[in-house]
C-alpha cells in the first residue's frame, strides 16, 4: 500500500531543481515539488501550500483542513497499531507461561 504523508512546504531549497523543505509533523525534508508546480503555481509560490508527500516527492495539493484530519487519523491508526503490538506481546508472553506450566 502506498500512502502519502500530509506536509507543509516551508521553504525552496533550489528553484531551478524544483526542490523545497517540507515539515511533515516536526521532521524537515527536501522534497521534490515537480509534480505541483505549473505555469498557474510556480515553485516560487508554493512556500505555505500542504501537500502528500510520498517517496520524496510532493504529489499533490492539499487544503489544510484535510491535511489535519489525515494527519489526525495518521495518529490515531499509529495509536491502534501501539495497541495491537501491545496485545500480541501480551498474547506471546501468556502463551510462554501456558506452556512452561504444563
Amino acid at each position: 500500500m502506498c500512502l502519502g504523508i500530509p506536509g507543509q512546504i516551508i521553504e525552496i531549497k533550489d528553484p531551478t531543481k524544483k526542490l523545497g523543505v517540507v515539515d511533515v509533523s516536526g521532521v524537515r525534508r527536501v522534497t521534490n515539488l515537480m509534480c505541483i508546480v505549473d505555469e498557474d503555481h510556480p515553485v516560487e509560490s508554493c512556500v505555505g501550500d500542504w501537500v502528500l508527500v510520498h517517496v520524496g516527492f510532493a504529489m499533490s495539493r492539499i487544503d489544510p483542513e484535510e491535511a489535519q484530519r489525515t494527519l489526525e487519523l495518521l495518529h490515531e491508526l499509529g495509536e491502534a497499531q501501539e495497541e495491537l503490538e501491545a496485545m500480541r506481546a501480551s498474547q506471546a508472553l501468556t502463551s510462554g507461561a501456558s506452556k512452561d506450566s504444563s
